[in-house]
């Protein structure tokens, strides 16, 4: 009797250890799958510029180290679509395809600048495995948080007039 009570208590142990094992590897899944949806800036619920009103200006440099400007009346007529994403985001790696057929076909009225936050070394790997060279591509905490992007991709179209914000923004927060 005392025998079979010592085998329920042993694999009453060993299931609890491997119960434990597992827990421990769901957690640790949940904060790999956290950083890989986590948003740029800061995941913020309130509204950012409202569509109409003038788009705050920004004076960047992009990863090629060249001028980008956002905001204000474009020097070129056009229209500036500011396009958040991450290189860990799989949704907006499937965008990039549409991101480029957009770029040639809308080019007459349409510039396409691409904005994230994060490690510049990892951003230029991405930018050489997607080959994205032809975008601007700018890093800046600042512009995601003015814009209250928490969830990715995320999209601003910026009318070429007068620097307003045009309606029909992608993932508009609610």
């Amino acid at each position: 009797m005392t025998e079979a009570l010592y085998i329920s208590m042993a694999v009453l142990w060993v299931v609890v250890l491997a119960m434990a094992a597992l827990q421990f590897a769901l957690l640790r899944q949940i904060g790999v799958l956290h950083e890989r949806i986590a948003p740029m800036g800061a995941l913020t619920l309130d509204k950012g510029p409202k569509e109409g009103e003038a788009a705050p200006q920004f004076d960047l440099i992009d990863l090629g180290r060249r001028a980008v400007k956002l905001g204000g009346v474009n020097p070129r007529g056009k229209s500036t679509l500011v396009f958040f994403l991450s290189p860990t985001c799989p949704v907006c790696k499937k965008m990039l395809p549409i991101l480029r057929s957009m770029a040639a076909t809308e080019a007459r009225w349409l510039e396409i600048v691409l904005a994230s936050d994060g490690e510049r070394e990892e951003h230029e790997r991405f930018i050489a495995r997607q080959d994205l060279g032809a975008f601007p591509y700018v890093l800046s905490q600042d512009l995601g948080m003015t814009y209250r992007v928490g969830k990715l991709p995320y999209a601003v179209l910026i009318d070429e007039a007068g620097g307003g914000l045009a309606n029909g923004l992608i993932n508009k927060p609610e």
